[in-house]
């Protein structure tokens, strides 16, 4: 090759290159290729909007999970607060009974303990001890029981019962109670209840003395029964008094519970305006069991909605399940914004036996914890159907929580069949292991057979 032919060639690539950087740019994408460039600007600039939506999504989920150790020390400090609530009112109920069965030293013990702990009973703890004390003819201590009543409760709903109770024991001789003197108070409620029958207008002042006197708790309870099973317009009148709270606490929640179940529509208005003006929750607690006994859908489910005490909502959903109130426990789940509320429900609906509803929310459910709770639930509802759904719901899942709840709503189910099914076909071995484990406590033929075939590999 001649120098000039090398020349020219050498001319010959610039002149090309000069011409394709002097073309459009479409022709110059062509001939130099379409190299994407990027400014380290640019670069900078995209990774720092990548690193603030990282950093967004961490504090995101670093707030998630505060706000879930929150609640669920919430849970555990209301959880915590209704086991004690409980472990009082067993010692107060374990006293009653001792007292029913004549136990009179028992019952003495445990009231006193109970008057110690310093609880919502403790007023009615001290009155009940004085009257075991009585019975067991201790004189000055019964007394001095009803003077520590008077001066650490002065205003104590038991006031009334105590004053009763001291007149007994001042006219008493000091003795201990006797057998005869219980059944000459049953005799005298017999021959009370006697004369309902026949002159009830006689017959009701008797039952009030019974009532307002200091007679054994199971007699009082009797004369409360034969008050409330007349359905004379006076004895309704004296039973809504009572209800209202002109006797003790434990007489009031007794003759709510009676109006609940003897009366009709104006009882359910007296228990409607005892409601709306006692302060007492034990009182509202005990309405509301009797809005179920008598079938009040209506008032339940206003309680369910305007409620301000969390406990008395759930009470009032509880009881919406027990009365099949399933198309108001609907609205409430759709309406609702607290989890521990909705999880309430989801259990009311098993209350109510409404399968269906459960396994829309196990499917459809978008928290997490609340469709584990479905799903606990719908383990608990024995149905082809339910099975169905289960199955489909472990077939699909991918979170390894709510996989395991689904094994566990088959043990719950007892459904061996779907639990060895899944433990020969999944390839997580925690999962299979849990399967197994599950199995290994059932006792069922298809699962021991399984588990025998495991040891034999």
């Amino acid at each position: 090759m001649t120098m000039g032919n090398s020349i020219r060639k050498t001319s010959t690539a610039w002149l090309a290159i000069a011409a394709l950087l002097l073309a459009p740019a479409a022709t110059r994408a062509r001939g130099l290729g379409a190299i994407p460039l990027q400014s380290a600007g640019s670069q900078q600039d995209a990774q720092d909007a990548q690193d603030k939506e990282q950093e967004k999504r961490e504090r995101e989920q670093g707030a998630k999970e505060l706000e879930d150790e929150k609640r669920e020390r919430e849970q555990e400090a209301r959880e915590r607060e209704q086991e004690k609530i409980e472990r009082l009112q067993e010692l107060y109920d374990d006293g009653r009974e001792d007292l029913d069965e004549d136990h009179y030293d028992r019952a003495a013990a445990k009231f006193k303990q109970l008057a110690d702990m310093n609880g919502p009973q403790s007023d009615a703890a001290l009155y009940w001890k004085a009257y075991a004390e009585n019975r067991l003819g201790k004189r000055d201590t019964a007394l001095a029981t009803i003077a520590d009543l008077k001066r650490r409760f002065p205003q104590s709903r038991w006031q009334k019962d105590a004053g009763a109770l001291e007149i007994e024991v001042r006219q008493s001789t000091g003795q201990p109670g006797k057998p005869a003197d219980q059944s000459d108070e049953e005799l005298k409620l017999l021959v009370i209840q006697g004369l309902m029958n026949s002159d009830s207008e006689r017959a009701l002042p008797l039952l009030e003395k019974v009532i307002n006197g200091s007679a054994s708790p199971k007699e009082k309870s009797k004369a409360l029964f034969v008050l409330a099973q007349s359905g004379s317009p006076q004895a309704r009148e004296i039973l809504g008094r009572i209800a209202r709270g002109q006797t003790n606490p434990d007489l009031q929640r007794k003759a709510v519970e009676y109006l609940g179940l003897f009366g009709g529509s104006e009882a359910r208005k007296t228990l409607a305006d005892v409601y709306a003006s006692s302060g007492d929750a034990s009182v509202k607690h005990a309405i509301l069991r009797s809005y179920m006994i008598g079938g009040d859908h209506e008032r339940l489910f206003s309680a369910a909605k305007s409620e301000k005490d969390e406990s008395l909502r759930r009470e009032a959903i509880r009881q919406l399940g027990l009365v099949h109130g399933t198309s108001e426990l609907e609205q409430l789940y759709k309406t609702e914004t607290s989890p521990d509320v909705r999880r309430e429900i989801l259990q009311a609906f098993f209350l109510a036996g409404d399968s269906g509803r459960l396994m829309q929310a196990a499917q459809g459910e978008k928290d997490v914890e609340l469709r584990r709770a479905a799903i606990r639930n719908l383990g608990l509802i024995h149905s082809d159907d339910s099975g169905k759904v289960l199955q489909e719901i472990y077939s699909k899942e991918t979170d390894h929580e709510v996989k395991a709840e689904v094994l566990n709503a088959y043990f719950l189910q007892g459904n061996a069949k779907a639990l060895v099914a899944i433990a020969r076909s999944e390839k997580d071995p925690e999962l299979k292991k849990t399967a197994v484990s599950k199995l290994s406590l059932m006792h069922s033929k298809e699962g021991t057979d399984y588990l025998m075939e495991l040891l034999q590999k």
